[in-house]
């Protein structure tokens, strides 16, 4: 049954790969810059951290192919949202930025069979 739950694992981050993609192509077509993606610490990842008129902007892209466990937004948690900004105040005292404005944005893309985005909703300040 290990490799079936691999398989499923690596879909999934296939499916969130994918949609990390889209939200970068779509910001940077917004004129934003991007400047970190998928980046790590111990307490966890932010998928992109972006700027935008002075603004630090840390951003959760949640990907889904369908509807049936909830909507990609949705399924951003409480305990995601603060590991999020936890991840952000690290990533602001290590980058010696902590009197940069911020903002936590998501964005959200729903997957169509061929890869494709069917929808993509960006919602700013989003938590």
């Amino acid at each position: 049954m290990k490799g079936a739950r691999d398989g499923l694992s690596d879909n999934r981050r296939s499916k969130g790969t994918l949609g990390e993609e889209m939200a970068a192509q779509y910001l940077t077509g917004k004129g934003w810059r991007i400047i970190e993606r998928n980046w790590r610490c111990r307490s966890g990842e932010v998928d992109i951290i972006a700027e935008k008129e002075g603004t630090l902007i840390f951003i959760e892209v949640r990907s889904r192919t369908g509807a049936t466990h909830g909507t990609a937004a949705e399924s951003v948690t409480a305990r995601k949202i603060a590991q999020v900004r936890h991840i952000a105040e690290i990533y602001l005292h290590m980058r010696g930025a902590a009197d940069i404005p911020v903002r936590f944005d998501m964005i959200a893309v729903r997957l169509l069979p061929d890869q494709q985005a069917e929808v993509m909703e960006h919602i700013e300040a989003a938590f």
